[in-house]
């Protein structure tokens, strides 16, 4: 049930309710929903290997198959994900510094995961009916920052302290 709430919030983004729920969803709910979301993307590029026949004409047995697929295409893709996240969140870090927004990597890493969302859906549409190359993915991270400057410029100024 949380993740369809943090389905249907994160496609709402970057509006500021749906901001400010999805902000009280726990980083462990967050996590595990970049996993289904990832599991997701990854599907079409599962079904491809599934349904085309190798060129060696050596058949696979099903389980190996699986195992080579989540090895070597999932692992890495979730591995290249979160790096992609943390580093997209560092940057809301220096920007939201330079706007002197008050927010924390955490806040902004939680936002930039649930912003995957709408580029992800929407590529794994495209690749199912199209062979498409992963290198889209790289135009979705600029769209991922768009949208993490809108979410930063929502968040209060920093205060100004007084000097004594």
């Amino acid at each position: 049930m949380v993740f369809l709430q943090a389905l249907r919030h994160s496609i709402k983004l970057p509006a500021k309710e749906a901001m400010f729920k999805l902000n009280r969803i726990g980083m462990d709910i967050t996590v595990v929903y970049m996993f289904i979301l990832l599991l997701i993307v990854s599907m079409p590029s599962l079904l491809d290997r599934l349904l085309t026949p190798s060129e060696t004409g050596l058949t696979v047995h099903f389980f190996f198959l699986i195992m080579y697929f989540f090895i070597f295409y999932y692992l890495p893709l979730v591995i290249f994900v979160f790096i992609m996240l943390a580093a997209t969140a560092y940057v809301g870090v220096l920007i939201s510094r330079g706007l002197s927004r008050k927010i924390r990597f955490s806040i902004l890493w939680k936002m930039c995961a649930y912003t995957t969302t709408i580029p992800f859906i929407i590529y794994t549409f495209v690749a199912l009916l199209t062979p498409i190359s992963d290198r889209w993915l790289w135009l979705f991270l600029v769209y991922t920052v768009i949208l993490m400057v809108k979410i930063i410029t929502v968040y209060p100024r920093r205060k100004k302290r007084r000097k004594k």
